[in-house]
């Protein structure tokens, strides 16, 4: 009888340690969260989401991402972005809060994130009136005093009360859809995307700024700006060109099957031929991707090709990147690796040295039916850039009839 007690007694003992230690089931809330990425200085990196039918919505000013592929089990998440290989790892804390790390596996990036349930505001702390209008156009240097790292942008705000939309442009593209606030004279702005998170602050004025960029928590630096509203950058049609001595450009890489495509294969012969160099992680490229596929889907008798550059660390990542892009976009064209491990752009130049430098992803290549460059475009100006964006769309359509009429 003893021996039975005893028996009992444990399986008793285990049963109630089986209740103790088994983890509570958490779920997001329907609704809003502000989601706030702790980077350098003690600075934090805002964004909202809120949840749909089928998972997240991701808000930049008037831009939704979404995002579909969530898996919650007991109190851990994960978040994956569609396109890029970002991720949200976290865990719940309480039933409306997760704390985790914003991930980018092969650049061994990790930013810290912590997401609350309920606040609508980007930036909440933002209560003072505004003492400025930043609305118009701004004349911008990045690392005004670096010799190696100055590069120029030109800014372009909309504001109304405290918030504030835009984007900066550069001569490689533009930083897509940036939201947030004017909070007396200071000025808050981010972004995240799954690819990027962008944090810029500035003091201004209603004719300065003098403020500091940040990425992630990996990279910052300083950048001042004057209202311009005349100013222009450099015409994106003259940055990049092929080199004395090349008579033509050609490529050889390979796609997902291992079969190696040049532009001198029979298929592109006697088309005019778009070349695309371009990378998955890339989001000026994966808005040029877009506008590019569906004009591919329209004409089916001008011939594209990317060339991606990726940093994934294997080959058959880089590829599976590729495969998603291709699925997410439905991009009828093919995507070519022309590098994997780096997407360095002197790296990639050394991929095709005709080039006389790879200064920025995206770039295009127009090619026509002899196969002749006739054009090759350094950037992307994409939605967030508003006119300079229409006004792409319409140059590229005319030029490219253009070419097909010839």
């Amino acid at each position: 009888m003893k021996k039975i007690y005893l028996l009992f007694l444990g399986v008793l003992l285990i049963s109630c340690g089986e209740k103790q230690t088994k983890k509570k089931n958490y779920n997001l809330h329907d609704g809003v969260w502000h989601v706030a990425l702790q980077v350098q200085d003690g600075k934090e990196l805002p964004f909202i989401f809120s949840t749909t039918k089928t998972g997240i919505e991701i808000h930049n000013a008037e831009e939704r991402i979404s995002v579909d592929d969530i898996t919650i089990k007991n109190d851990l998440i994960t978040i994956k972005m569609d396109i890029y290989e970002g991720v949200l790892q976290g865990k719940f804390t309480d039933e409306n809060t997760i704390q985790g790390e914003f991930i980018k596996e092969s650049l061994d990036r990790y930013v810290p994130f912590t997401a609350r349930f309920g606040e609508t505001a980007r930036f909440p702390n933002a209560k003072v009136e505004a003492k400025a209008n930043v609305s118009g156009n701004w004349e911008t240097v990045f690392s005004p005093e670096s010799e190696a790292d100055r590069y120029i942008a030109k800014g372009i705000f909309k504001q109304n009360g405290n918030t504030v939309t835009g984007t900066f442009r550069t001569t490689t593209g533009d930083y897509r859809f940036l939201e947030g606030t004017l909070n007396g004279n200071q000025l808050q702005l981010s972004t995240f995307d799954g690819a990027h998170a962008f944090l810029f602050t500035a003091t201004v004025t209603d004719s300065t700024m003098v403020g500091e960029f940040q990425s992630g928590n990996h990279w910052k630096e300083p950048f001042t700006a004057k209202r311009n509203e005349t100013y222009e950058l450099p015409d994106a049609k003259s940055l990049t060109y092929i080199k004395e001595g090349y008579d033509e450009f050609n490529f050889s890489f390979p796609d997902s099957t291992g079969k190696m495509v040049s532009l001198t294969d029979e298929e592109f012969n006697g088309n005019v031929r778009i070349v695309q160099i371009m990378g998955t992680w890339c989001p000026n490229c994966l808005d040029e991707s877009t506008y590019y596929a569906n004009y591919a889907k329209d004409n089916p008798d001008v011939k594209f090709i990317a060339l991606a550059f990726e940093y994934a660390k294997t080959k058959e990542k880089a590829f599976n990147n590729i495969k998603r892009l291709q699925k997410r976009l439905n991009i009828p064209y093919p995507i070519l690796l022309a590098q994997f491990g780096t997407s360095d752009k002197k790296k990639a130049q050394e991929k095709l040295p005709m080039l006389n430098h790879v200064l920025s992803y995206p770039t295009t290549i127009f090619i026509d039916k002899k196969g002749k460059v006739r054009r090759i475009h350094t950037g992307f100006n994409g939605p967030a850039t508003g006119n300079k964006y229409l006004s792409f769309k319409k140059d590229f359509k005319e030029f490219v009839s253009t070419l097909q009429k010839e």
